[in-house]
């Protein structure tokens, strides 16, 4: 079984750290879903808007918001009951990390773009 990444709050501007990491996650051949605020390409990957169900089994959620706009997808993050969420730079939040830790989902404080370089992933 494939393990998918879910990158929330992906952009498709290239020079956002979600679309480079969108990008280097398709480049390892790790299965990538994308999810924004708005619709739009990260290369030939659509960025889904809403939350989507029947996304398979969710492996990793990298977070790519900030905690106030992380707080709509707190019960979406719990009920795909991933294994792993990566909170990259900037998008630390002690509240979403209990309830995670709580349901005993492994809670990341890391750069998914350094961990991907590393082979730390």
């Amino acid at each position: 079984m494939e393990k998918i990444t879910l990158v929330l709050g992906a952009s498709p501007d290239p020079a956002r750290y979600s679309n480079k990491a969108v990008r280097s996650l398709k480049n390892k051949n790790i299965p990538v879903i994308g999810i924004g605020k708005r619709e739009g390409y990260i290369d030939d990957l659509k960025i889904i808007k809403g939350l989507p169900d029947k996304l398979g089994p969710v492996h990793t959620v990298g977070l790519y918001l900030n905690a106030f706009n992380q707080k709509e997808y707190y019960c979406y993050i719990l009920s795909l009951n991933p294994k792993r969420v990566i909170f990259n730079p900037g998008t630390e939040n002690e509240e979403l990390a209990e309830l995670l830790t709580e349901e005993g989902i492994e809670v990341v404080s890391g750069c998914m773009l350094v961990m991907l370089a590393c082979g730390q992933f």
